[in-house]
């Protein structure tokens, strides 16, 4: 195989993999932003985070709602509780690495907030803490997840909201979570403020 067809069945992986998440996936995506909607217009913030790449993604979603998407509109309360080197050295230095979001969750969540967490395989330890401590602040969880949904399926409660996208490979569910992404955008957009 050259290296064309190397790019043309990423792509062609890529497109599938998006394919398959509309197809199972729409409502779940739909339901969340109008949870993310709720959380907003109760005057509640929302919460995000992620390891490596899901870290980025986390970001990126909350860069989106402080700045704006794709129109001018007031800043939205979004925090990523990836980006504060200081706080996460010290956590993971003092503590333990799984208690870098915990810690920063006991401080910062209320009742009423949302945790977006992004994860492709469900298994890190520090997400996992981070939906158990955004439970017992009486908050929900919006889990962007892959694969099988790993050991987050069995924290998850009743009014949480899982999208896990349909693939086993890392690379398409990171893909597909920043497609996600840019539909929560859009529709929390929509919704807030109109066409």
């Amino acid at each position: 195989m050259n290296l064309q067809d190397r790019i043309i069945n990423l792509f062609t992986d890529s497109i599938q993999a998006k394919q398959n998440t509309l197809d199972s996936l729409c409502g779940h995506i739909e339901y969340a932003s109008q949870r993310i909607v709720e959380t907003l217009e109760n005057d509640k913030k929302i919460l995000t985070c992620g390891n490596g790449g899901s870290a980025g993604d986390a970001q990126h979603f909350a860069s989106e709602m402080v700045n704006r998407f794709e129109r001018e509109r007031p800043p939205l309360p979004v925090i990523a509780l990836t980006t504060d080197t200081l706080t996460l050295t010290s956590i993971a230095n003092d503590y333990h690495y799984d208690e870098v979001f915990a810690k920063q969750i006991r401080a910062l969540g209320q009742a009423g907030d949302l945790l977006v967490v992004y994860t492709s395989s469900g298994n890190s330890g520090n997400i996992i803490k981070a939906v158990n401590t955004a439970h017992d602040k009486n908050m929900t969880v919006l889990a962007l997840s892959g694969k099988d949904g790993g050991k987050l399926v069995g924290a998850l409660n009743e009014f949480d909201i899982e999208i896990r996208v349909p693939s086993q490979s890392t690379a398409r569910v990171q893909e597909v979570h920043i497609l996600i992404t840019h539909c929560l955008c859009d529709l929390i957009d929509h919704q807030l403020f109109g066409g």
